[in-house]
């Protein structure tokens, strides 16, 4: 007699709950930095990482204020100012508690110490995972799907789930659905809760002509002069202003040596003539002493100002962004990069035609800029004929024009020998990609002291 066989039947299965990250603490803790410091890697794994997948309480709930902020303004904050006034509103509002909050900045200083060099590895790495979650999801949602013989249902969970994976093109910008998003950003500057991106020039009044309201992270910023100017004395001040605002500086100089850069540093932090600070060597160092003591970033540790000096002709922006990217296994990160200055860089590869070899330079060191989310700011040589003009113009670079159509702005040093002898001079504003140009300032100097600018006296 022949046997029945029973009946196969499918018992839904409940989903289950989203499992903790299954990489070690340490792993975790470089995905947490990177959510937290590179805007970059949230375009690559945006819509991927949550954050319960974090073993750590304090990493969590750190990757889900920077996931929230990115969500809102699609960048990453700019550093530790903007994540202190972050928490505090959380702690206002009793997301967190009081008595967390001394730990959460602890842990949140370390993250920005830790290396993030090998960004596109752990991109890879968090795509796998994603993945792996999604496929995982979708077989217990297909076998409920397969009990009701939803074929085309299974086919679509799976689908979604195998797709699943790094973001290579960073995202499209929807420019209508971002509208609230841009709004929200121009509301919270007027509001004072989003400070200004840029990195300061020093001077209020400088700062107020530049649509970053400083040097633009992820810019080009070029400074055109004719010969002995004062380009280099200019690219100084700039730094040392920068520095002592609590932003981390590098200074590459490829036409003197960095015990001249620093002599110069030593004259404008001392404000001792170049050929008088040795009568007052130990005055000078006081001064000095005293300046590195209160150059203080956000969190409260100590600003950086860093010189690395190349021959001249030498270095490629590939060489730079190897040095870098040591640097961040330091946990140095730098706000803005000097170059002086441009003109004497190397491109990746040598060609026949100078103007080629040049535009290389440029384009390349924008794009660093542009990865990095640093600003960067260098000088350039004007023409022989512009160098006796009352104004130096865009037209009158030396060389190549592409420097300038690759610049985002620059901004011309102009003097006349009477202008010279009566310690002024005028800033004009030669090209710009983001706001009006071609208006001129004038500026009073004290360049026996590498002052560039001691006082911006306004409008010519």
């Amino acid at each position: 007699m022949p046997t029945t066989a029973p009946a196969l039947s499918v018992v839904p299965v409940e989903e289950p709950a989203v499992e903790k990250f299954n990489f070690d603490g340490e792993f975790q803790a470089r995905i947490a930095a990177l959510t937290l410091r590179d805007t970059t890697f949230n375009q690559l794994v945006d819509g991927l990482l949550e954050a319960e997948y974090f073993e750590s309480e304090l990493e969590s709930y750190l990757v889900g204020v920077a996931l929230r902020y990115y969500g809102k303004y699609k960048k990453s904050p700019a550093g530790l100012g903007i994540y202190a006034m972050l928490i505090r509103e959380d702690i206002d509002a009793k997301v967190l508690p009081k008595t967390l909050a001394a730990m959460v900045i602890g842990r949140l200083k370390e993250l920005f110490e830790v290396d993030i060099s090998d960004r596109d590895f752990v991109v890879d790495q968090v795509a796998t995972f994603a993945k792996h979650q999604a496929v995982q999801e979708a077989m217990y949602k297909a076998i409920n799907h397969l009990d009701k013989k939803n074929f085309d249902g299974i086919e679509t969970v799976m689908r979604s789930a195998l797709d699943v994976g790094k973001n290579e093109t960073g995202g499209g910008y929807d420019y209508g659905d971002m509208i609230a998003a841009r709004t929200g950003i121009r509301l919270d500057r007027a509001a004072g809760k989003l400070p200004p991106q840029g990195i300061t020039t020093g001077y209020e009044p400088l700062n107020e002509l530049l649509y970053h309201k400083g040097w633009g992270r992820k810019e080009l910023s070029v400074l055109l002069g004719a010969a002995k100017a004062g380009k280099t004395t200019a690219l100084i001040g700039f730094g040392v202003n920068a520095w002592a605002a609590g932003y981390n500086v590098l200074y590459a100089t490829l036409e003197v040596g960095y015990e001249v850069i620093a002599d110069r540093m030593d004259a404008n932090v001392s404000e001792q003539a170049m050929m008088e600070m040795g009568h007052h060597t130990h005055d000078v160092r006081a001064k000095v002493e005293d300046f590195v003591s209160k150059a203080k970033r956000p969190d409260g540790t100590g600003s950086k100002f860093i010189i690395e000096e190349f021959p001249s002709g030498t270095l490629k922006v590939s060489s730079l962004r190897r040095m870098i990217e040591r640097y961040k296994t330091k946990g140095m990160v730098f706000d803005l990069v000097i170059v002086d200055y441009a003109d004497l860089m190397s491109p990746e590869r040598h060609t026949d035609s100078a103007i080629e070899n040049s535009k290389s330079v440029y384009v390349d060191l924008r794009g660093l800029a542009q990865s990095e989310g640093f600003a960067v700011l260098t000088a350039t040589q004007a023409q022989r004929a512009g160098a006796s003009m009352n104004i130096i113009k865009a037209e009158n670079v030396a060389d190549d024009f592409n420097k300038i159509r690759i610049a985002d702005i620059v901004i011309s040093i102009n003097r006349t020998d009477e202008e010279r002898a009566a310690g002024r001079a005028r800033l004009y504003f030669a090209a710009s990609r983001n706001q009006g140009g071609e208006f001129t300032v004038e500026i009073e100097q004290r360049l026996d002291r590498m002052k560039f600018i001691t006082r911006v006296l306004g409008y010519v």
